[in-house]
């Protein structure tokens, strides 16, 4: 009986060490995967962009991000494709122009914008840029030139027709200016060369650019619409509904180094970058960094406004792209990761 019972002591001390256990291992497991302040998945992958760092990166690098980790797998080429990627389940977020944000939606894409990420002040724009000698002076003169960006269907090209109207351009001759798809680090040469008339180039490009010299500004994104945020990240709606913790933490993570970079000085901005760039090993240099100004973004840490959709939205519509009631401004973004937007829906 003695013996009985002191095994059967033995086997509910190493039944209640395989429970405590069991909940430690669960307990462990739920500050990495699932529970109250879990996260879903540790890894996002993701597409960088050559020579410049993103706010995804410069979160990670600030310990904004941890304990989830970015998973680089090639830089992107245009914003359409980045988030072609990211619907299609090749990355987990991608970033685009609001505008191709919504095409995107419109054509029956599941995705949602949740932070703002690049944007438009008078220290960062997307400009337009001709050599020194050329003829070009107005939007006139653009009729049968060629001008270089990045890809079409995007900020550059939405901008572009923009101020082709506001001077007065018919549609008929909208078309007669050519679009012209080449990288960014490939565009101011092409320039420079004459195979292009008109060189879109973006905020540190453009400044350095400029420094090159024999190039001018014609004009910019901000000269036409003033301060505004173009551009937002998007994950699928079904990885949000799957991994909402992890969203979570992703924008409010984004959003602190928004404002990290929105609140420290210049100087600091850069040495970071310089840091961040040379870390992570991939053969950039660090000459285009040192042209950073500032973030562009309009509002505090990414908060998304409807106005910065709706814009492009009746531009589509105006465009004959879009039929009424096809795109809902609510379907096409959100705020409710962000831990800055009751600071700006108060202002």
């Amino acid at each position: 009986m003695k013996i009985w019972r002191t095994k059967a002591l033995l086997f509910l001390i190493v039944l209640s060490v395989v429970i405590s256990a069991g909940c430690q291992e669960k307990k462990t497991g739920a500050t990495e995967t699932k529970g109250n302040g879990a996260y879903e998945t540790l890894k996002l992958r993701y597409e960088g962009s050559v020579g410049s760092v993103t706010y995804p990166e410069l979160a990670e690098d600030l310990g904004y991000l941890g304990p989830i980790k970015l998973e680089w797998i090639g830089n992107q080429t245009s914003g359409p494709a980045s988030i072609q990627n990211a619907a299609t389940g090749q990355t987990d977020f991608g970033g685009a122009f609001n505008g191709a944000i919504a095409k995107l939606i419109a054509s029956g894409a599941p995705i949602k914008s949740v932070i703002g990420y690049y944007g438009s002040d008078k220290d960062t724009y997307t400009g337009y840029y001709v050599l020194n000698d050329s003829s070009i002076k107005n939007a006139r003169d653009l009729i049968g030139k060629k001008v270089g960006m990045n890809t079409m269907g995007a900020h550059a090209e939405f901008v572009l027709k923009e101020y082709l109207k506001q001077n007065g351009l018919t549609d008929e001759e909208i078309k007669k200016v050519t679009l012209v798809v080449l990288p960014p680090v490939s565009t101011e040469q092409a320039l420079r060369q004459k195979q292009i008339d008109v060189s879109v180039l973006t905020g540190m490009l453009g400044d350095l650019a400029v420094k090159n010299g024999g190039i001018r500004k014609l004009f910019s994104d901000y000269d036409l619409l003033g301060p505004f945020t173009a551009g937002g990240y998007v994950f699928t709606e079904k990885f949000i509904k799957q991994n909402p913790h992890t969203v979570k933490k992703f924008v409010e993570a984004t959003a602190k180094a928004i404002v990290w970079a929105q609140t420290h000085s210049r100087e600091e901005v850069i040495a970071r970058y310089e840091s961040i760039i040379k870390k992570r090993g991939r053969k950039e240099d660090t000459n285009t960094v040192q042209y950073w100004k500032s973030t562009g973004i309009a509002e505090k840490g990414g908060v998304i406004q409807g106005k910065e959709f709706k814009i492009w939205v009746d531009w589509l519509k105006k465009n004959g792209e879009f039929k009424d009631g096809q795109v809902k401004l609510s379907n096409l973004y959100t705020n409710e990761f962000n831990p800055y937007k009751g600071e700006i829906e108060k202002k």
